[in-house]
């Protein structure tokens, strides 16, 4: 049977961290929790759970606080949760199964990521993710938002679930870590590109996020999936806009009905950009 270490951030969670924990705590062999500055009672709810509560001083950069939290991990592999993430009943029998079995060459496992849902409680968005790894293997975190774990080796696609009760709403943190990259001179990558999209986008910011759609768009290495999401987006951004002919025709594209002509792009990228 493999170990399973659990390693969270968290800041200010006091409201959905019992939960979390409650939901986990008979399946992992030790829990491990980096708090970047909370000023609830966060940390006294997380001592009811563990004696491995440790400080991080905040630096806009998730994925340090993750890489962190992975330099205390002791057990054969590392599962990843954030406070308002829990495991169903049937989804923690699982799990303990899979402790079980996993065969040792197994470097990473994916879980099923659900993380919307109607009021009928009918699962809307469904994703995977990489949630454990082998300690060993020394993955590590990339980028500062948005964060994604760069991993190799043998992967095994399970059927576990985990739910996603999300907490925080209508913040402008992540925008503010990107707006602050930005001005530095930071190079985005593509995936930085469209994720400051989106947040553009979220925040009623149509004319930058349709800038920075287009500059994604002409970027390369970027997946399929996010390509045709940024068209939808930018459609949107038009019709929020009141430019429906540009919105129809990226709604199009959205569709997969094939690429843009460059030239089109870089056009309508100038008309944003001056």
């Amino acid at each position: 049977m493999i170990s399973l270490s659990l390693c969270m951030i968290v800041k200010n969670e006091e409201n959905t961290l019992s939960s979390c924990l409650e939901s986990v705590k008979n399946v992992v062999d030790e829990i491990i929790i980096i708090d970047t500055g909370s000023t609830d009672q966060t940390v006294e709810i997380a001592k009811k759970y563990t004696r491995q509560i440790y400080q991080f001083n905040w630096i806009d950069d998730f994925s340090a606080a993750r890489n962190f939290a992975f330099q205390h991990a002791k057990m054969d592999y590392i599962l990843t949760m954030d406070a308002d993430d829990i495991f169903t009943e049937e989804d923690k029998d699982k799990l303990i199964q899979i402790k079980s079995t996993l065969s040792p060459s197994v470097d990473a496992i994916t879980l099923k990521y659900l993380a919307g849902f109607d009021q009928s409680g009918n699962v809307l968005v469904s994703l995977r993710q990489v949630r454990i790894v082998k300690r060993e293997k020394q993955f590590q975190w990339r980028g500062a938002v948005h964060e994604y774990l760069e991993i190799s080796g043998n992967i095994y696609h399970s059927d576990i679930s985990v739910i996603h009760k999300r907490s925080h709403r209508n913040s402008d943190r992540n925008l503010q870590i990107y707006e602050k990259q930005l001005k530095s001179g930071y190079s985005f990558t593509p995936r930085d590109l469209f994720y400051y999209a989106n947040e553009l986008y979220d925040h009623g910011k149509y004319q930058n996020a349709i800038h920075f759609y287009l500059e994604f768009l002409q970027t390369e290495n970027h997946w399929n999936e996010d390509e045709l999401a940024a068209y939808g987006r930018i459609s949107d951004c038009f019709s929020q806009l009141s430019d429906f002919e540009h919105g129809i025709q990226y709604a199009l594209k959205s569709f997969g009905f094939g690429p843009l002509d460059l030239k089109t792009v870089v056009v309508l990228d100038s008309c944003f950009s001056s």
